[in-house]
């Protein structure tokens, strides 16, 4: 079993899991965090399972020489693609946002009607679906990509008149379904979220699977006695931040998001892993 003081590996195709980072540190502050983000081969949405999935080995194999003692899959396309073929190869807890979310979304609806927006590798997977039918088969789950909302993120475009447009364009067909609830189903898409919400209203109940995973991996650690006990303070190493490629540029959007005007952030040849 691993060492309950060992690091929390968590990982993206670029910035996006960095709200799921976020609500770890504020749900579990003791946990210290060491993150990926795949900067030079973002955007995964118009990816293939196959590409996907070889990619999601190779950060993970990065991620287990740090000593990680368990894995979160912040990254909707990988958790849709790949979750289900690596967690079988690896010997500790992996966490993806797909479950989390959806089971909230489910227990939410009251109209059972539940609209998704995601890359088109998680619509297209249909795993949003699959997993919320498990649930209960009268749920109508209505998907809708949404492929320009990451480089908008990416670009830090998260308050413009420009992002504020395409969003009414991709909401429009959900809205005119009647869904209750919406399921922001990339990790990106929450720092999208009063956009979002604004167009929406108040009728419609948004679901952010970065804050449920973050209450899910508390939970497994809780459960199989693994929570760090030591505060972060304390402990001989911060959080840590690598990234494929553009490491200036994640350090500086990075340390906006999480408010942390010291954090630095290393460049990893990810493809020798």
């Amino acid at each position: 079993m691993p060492d309950a003081g060992a690091p929390i590996g968590v990982f993206d195709s670029g910035v996006g899991g960095l709200t799921v980072a976020k609500e770890i540190m504020s749900q579990i502050p003791n946990e210290r965090i060491i993150y990926f983000g795949d900067t030079a081969r973002v955007p995964y949405g118009s990816k293939s399972k196959t590409t996907i999935t070889g990619f999601t080995r190779q950060i993970i194999r990065f991620l287990m020489t740090q000593k990680v003692k368990a894995l979160v899959i912040a990254c909707n396309t990988m958790s849709a693609y790949a979750i289900d073929e690596v967690e079988k190869e690896i010997s500790i807890p992996i966490i993806g946002v797909v479950k989390p979310g959806a089971r909230v979304a489910a227990a939410q609806t009251k109209n059972k009607r539940i609209g998704v927006i995601a890359t088109e590798g998680t619509i297209g997977s249909g795993m949003y679906q699959r997993f919320i039918a498990n649930i209960d088969k009268d749920v109508l789950v209505l998907g809708k990509a949404c492929p320009l909302f990451c480089p908008l993120v990416e670009e830090g475009m998260l308050d413009d008149p420009v992002t504020d447009e395409i969003a009414r364009r991709y909401l429009k067909e959900l809205m005119e379904k009647d869904i209750d609830t919406l399921i922001m189903g990339c990790t990106h898409y929450p720092l999208l979220a009063p956009t979002l919400k604004k167009i929406v209203g108040e009728k419609v109940r948004l679901v952010n699977p970065a804050y449920e995973t973050a209450r899910e991996l508390k939970e497994m650690l809780s459960d199989t006695g693994m929570l760090n006990p030591d505060d972060l303070a304390k402990q001989s190493k911060g959080h840590e931040f690598y990234v494929s490629d553009l490491a200036d540029k994640f350090r500086l959007f990075a340390a906006k998001i999480l408010d942390d005007p010291g954090l630095t952030t290393d460049k990893v040849d990810i493809e020798k892993y």
